[in-house]
């Protein structure tokens, strides 16, 4: 089963890293957010990824081709006789990635549209994610939960704790603050998607997964998630551990925190 990873937009509120290198290689202690997300999958046995590459998307091919390279020592020869020889223990995962091109501009159901023909025409499953969003989402379930459900698509729906604590009141009347105390916010879109191929028959090069719907006239310009909702196809996985999403500098800085103190709980890998 393929795993589409959108890897293609400016990161514009990540501006300070993303002005020199797409977002998806943005690192979180000594590891790219992208590579986070493809060891959650690995760690379930999903190892063959489709890239969608947009926004200095040749550094990312860049990345995969001198992966191992770059990650072991070497033994390098030069002269006429040039070689290089990984030395000890290769450090390489078994991943099969398909970096694929899908123009800076395009809107994120575009992105998907345009790699259709790289997921296998016998393969009616195949899932995608956001290249900057962490958790330790259960694959294997959420893969049941979508069987089950009989749904043309699946989102994971999580809910972030508030960064800003809660004001609680009776009526007009403040009774306490929970400052510093994480606050469950509603549920909304933490990717993790599992969709059926019929949802290119939702797309084309403008679509959008998602977006704000309000000001939309033609229920064909909606976004596709918005449209998979009018039509009762889509249908929410409800993950209640943890998810962080790196958006911020702030956000990066907390991520990194967490993985150098061993705090990671989206590292569902050994």
């Amino acid at each position: 089963m393929q795993v589409v990873i959108l890897c293609g937009g400016l990161g514009t509120r990540l501006q300070e890293e993303t002005q020199y290198r797409p977002k998806a290689l943005v690192e979180i202690g000594e590891y790219p957010v992208l590579w986070h997300v493809m060891k959650i999958y690995a760690s379930y046995g999903f190892n063959e990824f489709v890239l969608c590459l947009g926004y200095k998307g040749e550094m990312i091919k860049r990345y995969f081709i001198d992966y191992s390279i770059l990650r072991n020592d070497l033994r390098i020869t030069t002269g006429r006789s040039k070689s290089v020889t990984v030395l000890g223990r290769e450090e390489q995962e078994d991943w099969t990635v398909t970096c694929a091109d899908t123009g800076e501009d395009t809107p994120t159901g575009g992105r998907v549209n345009r790699i259709e023909q790289f997921i296998p025409k016998d393969d009616d499953t195949f899932m995608l994610t956001y290249c900057d969003s962490l958790g330790n989402i259960d694959i294997p379930a959420l893969l049941e939960f979508h069987n089950k459900s009989g749904k043309l698509a699946t989102v994971t729906g999580v809910r972030p704790p508030s960064r800003f604590g809660e004001l609680q009141m009776d009526g007009d009347i403040a009774t306490g603050f929970t400052k510093g105390v994480p606050v469950k916010a509603g549920w909304i879109d933490g990717g993790f998607f599992v969709f059926n191929r019929r949802i290119f028959d939702y797309l084309d090069d403008h679509s959008w997964l998602s977006g704000d719907v309000r000001d939309v006239q033609d229920d064909a310009a909606a976004p596709t998630l918005q449209r998979l909702v009018s039509d009762g196809e889509l249908g929410v996985f409800r993950h209640d551990g943890l998810w962080e999403c790196m958006d911020t500098q702030r956000e990066m800085e907390m991520l990194t925190e967490m993985w150098k103190t061993e705090k990671a709980a989206w590292k569902t890998w050994k």
